[in-house]
């Protein structure tokens, strides 16, 4: 099970910077384009669309990896079971308030969807195709947090903490 959910965020990583050329490459297409006279239809809101999905895409990889901003100024200072009380406090928030998103965005793909709403633009895309990778991501980033909170409640150190105490020790 370990091993699925690590290829589920790995997954969601490489997805996000696929999603990172993709933008690289309308851009260079648009570029291109002009010099040689001809408009790539669209190619701004397909940007924003794969700028979305490559955040949303993104955040479950980078939870995983220790990679978001944390303030460990007053953590740091705590002994080991005030910090793993106040990692598991604010674990099971995240992970409250992602339920909640990750609600939102499904129920907002399902309005598109249901609605058939379309972009305006050159080339109309249905909204909901667009908005599934944000959804796809929230819900990973929903299960990375779940995962993290059942390891601290377990008393294990999250994966991301582990991250962090090693880079802070490589300060010292």
């Amino acid at each position: 099970m370990s091993q699925l959910k690590e290829k589920l965020y790995l997954c969601s990583g490489l997805l996000s910077g696929l999603c990172i050329v993709i933008i690289t490459l309308l851009l260079l297409a648009q570029i291109i384009g002009r010099f040689i006279g001809f408009i790539v239809p669209s190619a701004e809101d397909f940007a924003g669309y794969a700028l979305a999905a490559s955040t949303f895409l993104g955040l479950a990889y980078t939870f995983r990896e220790g990679g978001h901003i944390r303030v460990t100024l007053l953590i740091q200072r705590l002994s080991p079971l005030p910090r793993q009380i106040q990692e598991g406090v604010i674990l099971a928030l995240s992970f409250a308030l992602l339920c909640f998103l990750s609600y939102s965005c499904i129920y907002m793909v399902y309005e598109s969807y249901i609605y058939n709403e379309v972009s305006y633009g050159y080339i109309p895309v249905p909204l909901w195709i667009p908005q599934v990778p944000v959804a796809v991501g929230m819900i990973a980033l929903n299960l990375a947090v779940l995962d993290a909170l059942i390891m601290a409640l377990r008393g294990k150190q999250p994966t991301y903490s582990t991250l962090e105490d090693e880079l802070s020790l490589e300060e010292i």
